[in-house]
């Protein structure tokens, strides 16, 4: 991986170097031709309803320094303290999907989203190259290109890594030192015909994840001093020979046929899907006794070896989406079908010593599916002063989700409920060291309603308000042994939000803060409060030369008992006795604008070691140490 990334950052400087003196074309009166201005993107869901929206390309410098907004999903996320880790949001969310899902999620943030990939229209070809280095190893690329075959038709590509090295027992450790070893791709195009009559998008993405697994630190005792275990080159680690690898690939075509203009079209979607999870333990850490009975540490049982591991599972899902959808000034519509099938394949490898071979033996078991179901939404709205909107999809005999909303100005209320069944994972699993198969699990309700307002106060100030309240029947969770549980009683979880931004000349003070009670929920594990606060000047710096921000920003949940990480099931479980300390993680940074070119430097968790050795992202998985990082955004448009 180092040797494979110092190749990409050649080829990067080399072909900056290059193109420097062609980065934009000018014609006979030096005027710029090509440019952001001349580089436009759109998405398929604003075709699909009737906003056919051309926006020019994000050249600005805001959060590009914030390791949130280098992945696909700027959400908050409980991670395992280094980048590309495996990750769950770090507030509730409720289930975006009804019916079968696989249930394994863990990478999705780190995922090109095939639903949501901006599709370019250039006048010229557009590449853009993103890099990002830290002092502790972290690294993340990003090369894309796009051009127009002609006025009508785009292409484009991109390819991502993201890597990461071990910060525990790399004393002891053998072999490599890579933690996190990530590579995604996509392809994409969007035609559309002369007449305007008819879109196509298309788009294939993948991802492939390696992460080894070290189970978090080796705690000795129960009374150990939580302090003690921050000695990360020399710190002990619950497993030695362990990794994941995820393979992800997907295929979406979308189509769409005007009827009769924007008041009819008719629309057929495809997205095939493929994902492939493997985890592997080749010492699997254990004892053995004076009469050589074998205990397995860290794993809860083992069912087929005590020696190794070798677990796998498939999922396989093909979707078909055909509906009809219009729009006019005041109002839209959408009703369609869709029909799923989907199989799941699990594998367990038993391995028993007879004479002096040893013979493998796979235990398999698979489960098939076959969904339809139906869907619909109506709008009603005035400009962008007025809506009212409720949708709805009801999977035949089983699942529904049923949401309306209405807003006046900036003010916004929304109610929603769901119906949905146990994910595949919750229902069934097959490995080594877990087994399930629940035939009393029921499909949960969860009833959720919010109230926002986004506006500005006066010249100054922006802000965004939202209130909320959840109740959950019937939860799914997985236990303090890491299997799925299901209550038969309500979690009831209610909270605030709130985003506000001021500014005095140059100098801006940006707050996000959230609230959430989970009194009535104690199976639902967020932190109470949650604070991210950024200071900054943003303006000219150094007498001029440059534009850019220089400030400090600080992230804070405050102290919970967290998740704990299972990696054999790639699920977060319940625990109770580890609790997160309060802890802020404050960075410092500066960024600049640079014509095409930003850049940005921070030395990040500056407070290190100022008052605690460190703290812990999840319980057993120490934070990320000081480290400085840098990092370049570089676009070309010819």
């Amino acid at each position: 991986m180092k040797r494979k990334l110092f190749a990409i950052l050649l080829f990067l400087f080399g072909l900056i170097s290059l193109r420097n003196a062609h980065a934009q074309i000018i014609d006979d009166s030096t005027k710029v031709i090509y440019s952001p201005k001349t580089t436009l993107h759109l998405y398929e869901n604003d075709v699909l309803e009737g906003r056919y929206v051309e926006e020019r390309i994000d050249t600005t410098i805001q959060n590009f320094q914030n390791e949130r907004y280098w992945y696909h999903d700027t959400a908050y996320y409980q991670q395992l303290g280094n980048v590309g880790t495996a990750a769950q949001p770090l507030l509730y969310r409720l289930p975006g999907t009804i019916g079968i899902r696989f249930g394994r999620n863990a990478f999705d943030r780190y995922a090109y989203d095939p639903q949501n990939i901006n599709y370019y229209n250039t006048r010229s070809p557009y590449s853009h190259l993103f890099y990002v280095q830290g002092g502790q190893g972290e690294q993340l690329f990003e090369a894309i290109h796009a051009r127009n075959i002609t006025p009508r038709w785009n292409i484009g590509a991109a390819y991502q890594l993201l890597a990461a090295q071990k910060q525990l027992n790399t004393v002891a450790s053998t072999g490599t030192d890579r933690l996190i070893d990530h590579s995604g791709a996509k392809l994409f195009t969007h035609y559309r015909s002369k007449n305007d009559n008819y879109d196509l998008f298309l788009n294939f993405t993948l991802l492939h994840v390696a992460q080894i697994e070290q189970g978090g630190v080796l705690v000795p005792s129960a009374t150990t001093p939580r302090d003690s275990l921050f000695n990360y080159q020399t710190q002990s680690v619950n497993l030695q020979q362990a990794e994941t690898q995820e393979k992800r690939n997907h295929l979406h075509v979308l189509q769409v046929y005007k009827i009769a203009a924007e008041n009819l079209k008719a629309y057929h979607m495809l997205d095939i899907h493929t994902q492939k999870d493997e985890f592997m333990d080749d010492e699997l850490p254990r004892i053995i006794s004076t009469n050589k009975d074998t205990t397995v540490l860290f794993y809860p049982t083992t069912y087929y070896s005590k020696a190794k591991t070798d677990d796998e599972a498939n999922y396989r899902e093909m979707q078909n989406v055909f509906g009809l959808t219009g729009n006019n000034k005041l109002s839209s519509y959408k009703a369609y079908a869709k029909f799923r099938n989907a199989k799941i394949d699990y594998s367990a490898v038993e391995k028993f010593a007879s004479g002096d071979s040893i013979p493998r033996r796979t235990i398999t078991a698979d489960q098939a599916y076959n969904q339809l179901f139906v869907g619909g939404q109506l709008r009603l709205f005035y400009e962008n002063k007025a809506e009212l909107a409720v949708d709805g999809e009801f999977q035949l005999s089983r699942d529904y989700r049923l949401r309306g909303i209405a807003r006046l100005g900036g003010l916004q209320a929304s109610l929603e409920r769901i119906l949905y069944s146990p994910s595949a994972t919750q229902q069934f699993m097959l490995s080594n060291h877990f087994f399930w198969n629940p035939d009393d699990f029921k499909s949960s309700v969860a009833d959720h309603g919010e109230v926002a307002y986004n506006g500005k106060l006066g010249e100054r100030q922006y802000v965004k308000l939202k209130a909320h309240y959840t109740n959950i029947k019937r939860y799914i969770f997985y236990n303090t042994l890491a299997k799925p549980e299901q209550l038969s009683g309500n979690q009831r979880l209610w909270g605030a939000e709130i985003s506000h931004q001021i500014h005095f000349g140059g100098f801006h003070f940006d707050n996000f803060v959230a609230y959430t009670n989970t009194d009535e929920a104690d199976r639902i594990r967020v932190p109470e409060w949650l604070l991210d606060s950024k200071l900054y000047f943003q303006g000219f710096l150094f007498k001029q030369a440059l534009y850019g921000q220089f400030g400090v920003e600080a992230y804070l949940p405050t102290g919970y008992y967290a998740d704990a990480y299972m990696p054999v099931t790639q699920q977060f479980y319940q625990q109770n006795t580890f609790k997160l300390d309060t802890y802020p993680v404050i960075d410092v940074f500066i960024t600049a604008d640079i014509k095409t070119l930003n850049v940005f430097l921070k030395m990040s968790h500056v407070n290190d070691t100022l008052w605690k050795p460190g703290y812990f992202a999840t319980p057993y998985y120490p934070g990320m140490r000081r480290s400085f990082m840098f990092g370049v955004k570089w676009m070309f448009f010819d």
